[in-house]
């Protein structure tokens, strides 16, 4: 993916400079920054989610660095103004592993001088990229905020087999079976998004979609917020298809649509869209230019790559480590992504994370979380970063 020479500057928030840094894993990675006129600050990195961009973080970068903090927020791995990421389905997966997400991350942070930060903040995907640098290096990334995602710990390896006296673990990450078939089987055949989102004809479904990019994205949006009365989440019982079926369609989608059919169903009437003061038209506008422009394939192949099970055993390589610095979690009280994954927030709390400080659910907020509440989650965050070395 290479970068047009005519692209209209982002209409950000005066205070948030804009800039392209080779991070030495071949890409040219587009990063927002606040703060970073004093390199003595501590530093925040901030990692976005599906299908985000750096831009998410608008509203709480300035916050954040009068609080005293460098912010840094990067287009990640196929996404918006980073190049250097092959863009076809049938592109080399590797690249967009869980692991060399986290070696971005690490060589953005070399480039910029920083051998290390205060905390890595991580929203939707992004959340479990954050949780892999922080399981990883450590030493790099002294705290840790999980955001709409909970990390349930990396996948176990099977213990104690050799003479039969074992068996295989369950998978440490529901989503590691796959519960397409059983979903298609129920009386309203269903399927489930991650692995709609793994199709060869996902990318097209979205970008070519009948009503244009900017209207998906506005009903989207619009469905996984709190501003979607139908929101109210609740632990699932299991990852069993009846139990996946009582989530949104926008994750338990209807076995013969597409995503923009899906969403098409709630798409938010004028008014509301008026009414809409964390996501303005002219806010949505920068998020459908340039998903426009780039297509959704690069953010899907890390769907891929979860869903075709081939980085498992480098990951098990983690196996039965946990996170071991402070950490903490916020999500919207109207988010599914919270439950989305049975069990995983309880693993979260009392296994994958040792120093979990705090779990927050933040009322009026859906999966948008830092959109929808930017200074309920500024608060939150504040209060974190401050009680942590």
């Amino acid at each position: 993916m290479t970068l047009p020479p005519d692209l209209p500057a982002l209409p950000l928030p005066e205070g948030i400079r804009t800039r392209h840094v080779d991070n030495h894993n071949g890409l040219t990675m587009h990063v927002l920054e606040a703060g970073w006129q004093d390199r003595t600050r501590p530093a925040l990195l901030l990692l976005h989610g599906f299908p985000e961009l750096a831009y998410s973080w608008r509203k709480v970068m300035l916050p954040l660095a009068q609080a005293g903090f460098h912010v840094i927020a990067p287009d990640q791995r196929g996404y918006g103004r980073t190049t250097g990421w092959d863009p076809r389905y049938d592109g080399d997966l590797a690249p967009f592993r869980m692991l060399n997400l986290a070696r971005d991350a690490v060589g953005l942070l070399h480039a910029l001088g920083r051998r290390s930060v205060h905390a890595v903040i991580g929203h939707d995907f992004g959340s479990p990229v954050a949780a892999w640098c922080a399981l990883t290096r450590p030493d790099v990334f002294r705290s840790l905020v999980l955001m709409s995602a909970p990390f349930g710990g990396p996948p176990a390896l099977p213990f104690d087999t050799a003479d039969g006296a074992g068996a295989a673990p369950a998978p440490a990450r529901a989503g590691a079976s796959d519960p397409s078939a059983a979903l298609a089987a129920l009386p309203r055949p269903r399927k489930h998004y991650q692995w709609y989102y793994s199709t060869r004809e996902a990318d097209g479904d979205m970008r070519n979609c009948p009503q244009g990019v900017h209207a998906f994205l506005r009903a989207y949006y619009h469905h996984k917020s709190a501003d979607w009365a139908e929101n109210r989440p609740y632990p699932l019982a299991g990852w069993e298809a009846a139990e996946l079926a009582k989530m949104p369609t926008y994750y338990v989608m209807d076995r013969d649509e597409t995503m923009p059919q899906t969403v098409a169903h709630v798409m938010p009437t004028d008014a509301q869209i008026a009414a809409c003061t964390w996501l303005t038209d002219a806010e949505m506008r920068v998020y459908s230019a340039e998903y426009a422009r780039t297509g959704f394939q690069g953010g899907l192949q890390w769907y891929r790559c979860g869903t075709s099970g081939r980085f498992v055993s480098e990951m098990q390589l983690y196996g039965g480590r946990a996170i071991d610095v402070p950490s903490t979690f916020i999500a919207g009280s109207s988010d599914w992504g919270v439950y989305q994954k049975p069990g995983e927030l309880e693993r979260m709390r009392t296994t994958a994370c040792t120093d979990m400080r705090s779990v927050d659910l933040v009322d009026g907020a859906g999966h948008w979380v830092q959109q929808e509440q930017p200074q309920a989650v500024v608060s939150l965050l504040q209060r974190f970063l401050s009680r942590v070395a």
